[in-house]
Parts: C-alpha cells; structure tokens; sequence
C-alpha cells in the first residue's frame, strides 16, 4: 500500500510539474502579448513551483515531502486559479480563493520544511 501511495503521488506530482510549466510558460507569453497583470503572476509561481513537483515527485523522499508538496499543488491551483479567472473571466474563482490558496501555498512550505525534521520509526 505505501509503495502505491508512493508511485501515485510521485507520478502526480511529475504530471502537475510538467503542466505547471508548460502552463506558466503559456501564461507568461500571454501575458506579455496580451498583458494582464493577474496573469503574469499567475506564470510566475506556476513556473517557481514547477521544479518542486518534479523533484519530489521523481526522489520519491518521504511522506511528509510528498504531503506537503500535494498540499502545495492545491494551494497553487486555487490562488492561479483566481488570478486567472480575474483576468480571463473577470471575476473570481469563488469568493476567498486566492487568499485560501496562498495560506495553503504558506503551509505547504512549510510542511515541507518540516520533512526535514521527520525521522522514520
């Protein structure tokens, strides 16, 4: 069961980091070509957390890691998200979206930080 949970998050987080930066940079053209200022910040953490997903998702690391990086994929989607939908849709994803998805993006760091700690029974 651990090796699964293992292999599927490993290969979630490997698929989120690729999509994130082939997202961010999408974004990031767009933004320059069509500007948006929601979409441009949007590019730009999509591209810093990209590397993150795929580093841990193909180490594999520990638990704790793996956890804190899935939290940090959802935090990721909703506060983009917003910001995307500001720009694109012109109103909000849903009310307290980007605030939720930066405290997760927050308390995914610092989840991860924290596997640093963790030590194996």
């Amino acid at each position: 069961m651990a090796d699964q949970l293992t292999g599927n998050s490993g290969r979630i987080l490997v698929l989120a980091g690729g999509l994130c930066g082939a997202a961010g940079v999408a974004l990031s053209a767009a933004a320059a070509h069509l500007g948006g200022a929601f979409v441009s910040t949007a590019a730009s953490f999509l591209l810093m957390h990209a590397p993150v997903f795929l580093a841990v998702g193909l180490v594999g690391a520990n638990r704790v890691l793996r956890i804190g990086s899935l939290i940090l994929l959802v935090g990721l989607l909703l506060f983009a998200g917003d910001l995307l939908a500001r720009d694109f849709l012109g109103s909000r994803l849903f009310p307290m979206s980007a605030p939720i998805g930066g405290t997760l993006l927050i308390a995914g760091w610092l989840v991860i930080a924290g596997s640093a700690l963790w030590r194996r029974a």
